[in-house]
């Protein structure tokens, strides 16, 4: 396999771990992402309408959403994710009709190279170490003259749910994101130099700070790095739900804001 990214052990566990959370959401995604659509259609803008003949490598495609739209634009899509258990739910609602589906890491694609003419990854970067290195495996795979597209978080999402956590303990308990700057030194450290990227906000609105986290871990998305993944106390969650009011507004509702980078890169 080409340019083989080798993990230490410690990014090894954590990939393993991040699987696992995402595995154990398979079947409690699509009811708690609402976000993640939101996201992903506003990236799915940035795609042709009509993919007839063309081949789209749908990197993290999760329950299959997104790859089954693109497939009804007439796309080839090859379906990848790193837990089995997701390509699983995708299978369930893609098929097998100008579907594949491959297990892997973004971090290093086993797909020969100028291989697929678009790359579609929404919302699966933020959990690669060094965002270079999937970008870099992107630009590979895809032809001369075709189309990254990716979403991420940025820093700054999920701060009101940081705050009230902070006030509770001394633990991390929501994942830190890079910054602007970083997304644009990770473009030019792989090669990605002809690129626009879009920086929304994004806010939902919940009726509570339990509601959020229901979300979050409903997605699979409750791993943190470098948190002890032991249980949270009952005691806490209510402290954080009292400390996450601050927050409210006029209507009694709670915000989750997050920073979001829409990226696409031309080859």
């Amino acid at each position: 396999m080409e340019h083989a990214f080798a993990l230490n052990s410690d990014a090894a566990l954590d990939k393993a771990a991040i699987a696992e959370a995402f595995g154990k959401a398979a079947s409690t995604y699509d009811a708690h992402a609402q976000f993640q659509r939101d996201v992903g259609h506003r990236l799915l803008g940035f795609l042709p309408e009509d993919l007839s003949g063309k081949t789209v490598l749908d990197v993290g495609c999760g329950t299959g959403y997104f790859s089954q739209q693109l497939r009804q634009r007439g796309a080839e899509v090859i379906c990848f994710d790193l837990s089995e258990q997701m390509l699983a739910a995708a299978k369930t609602r893609c098929g097998e009709h100008n579907v594949t589906y491959q297990q892997g890491d973004a971090e290093c694609l086993p797909f020969e190279s100028d291989s697929v003419d678009f790359v579609f990854s929404s919302l699966a970067l933020q959990w690669c170490e060094d965002l270079s290195v999937p970008l870099r495996e992107m630009r590979r795979v895809v032809k001369p003259s075709g189309k990254i597209c990716f979403s991420t978080l940025l820093d700054g999402s999920l701060c009101e749910l940081k705050q009230a956590w902070l006030e509770i303990d001394g633990y991390q308990h929501v994942n830190d994101f890079i910054a602007t700057n970083q997304v644009k030194v990770a473009l030019a450290q792989s090669g990605c130099v002809n690129h626009r990227l879009d920086l929304p906000t994004i806010t939902l609105w919940y009726e509570s700070a339990f509601s959020l986290m229901k979300d979050l871990k409903g997605i699979g998305a409750n791993h943190v790095s470098g948190r002890s993944q032991g249980l949270t106390s009952r005691k806490s969650l209510l402290q954080v739900e009292q400390s996450y009011q601050k927050f409210k507004n006029h209507q009694g509702l709670l915000p989750a804001t997050y920073q979001v980078c829409l990226g696409v890169i031309h080859l």
